[in-house]
């Protein structure tokens, strides 16, 4: 079955075209797992959020197993590394569309001067890892006391 092309009478769109061009719109489109041109590597959005007693980041690796991920601290790169396993489809079950991404990921950060980077603690919980980057002693303020002499 073929239609026409409104914006050109002379064009015809057939259904598999169509289904290509959605499919790269789609590609284009900022989504939970961001797929680099060149690898099959994915990367997690992440949120760095900063306080007087240190960094706090959250990285989204929804459907991620706890014993799946590893943390690390090497110098001053945090690197974290996750793999979402492919889950097996039951006898007579084929996809039709699958947009969740799976693979695995390695991401890291730079930890800036100020962190403790022995005190680094990870939770994860609904999908959500957030690491706890506390700040070191000597680097955070401290209010000094005024000393009246009477």
């Amino acid at each position: 079955m073929q239609s026409r092309n409104p914006f050109n009478s002379a064009v015809v769109v057939n259904p598999l075209m169509r289904d290509f061009d959605a499919l790269f719109r789609e590609l284009g489109q900022p989504g939970l797992f961001r797929q680099s041109p060149r690898r099959t590597e994915r990367t997690p959005a992440a949120d760095i959020l900063e306080s007087e007693a240190g960094v706090t980041l959250h990285l989204d690796i929804p459907g991620v197993d706890a014993k799946d991920i590893q943390v690390t601290v090497e110098r001053d790169v945090l690197t974290v590394k996750a793999e979402r396993k492919t889950q097996p489809l039951a006898e007579g079950v084929s996809v039709r569309r699958q947009e969740r991404g799976q693979g695995s990921f390695t991401r890291s950060f730079s930890l800036p001067e100020t962190v403790d980077a022995a005190k680094v603690e990870a939770r994860y919980e609904q999908g959500v890892l957030t690491l706890t980057l506390p700040r070191r002693e000597e680097t955070k303020p401290r209010v000094i006391e005024v000393k009246v002499q009477s």
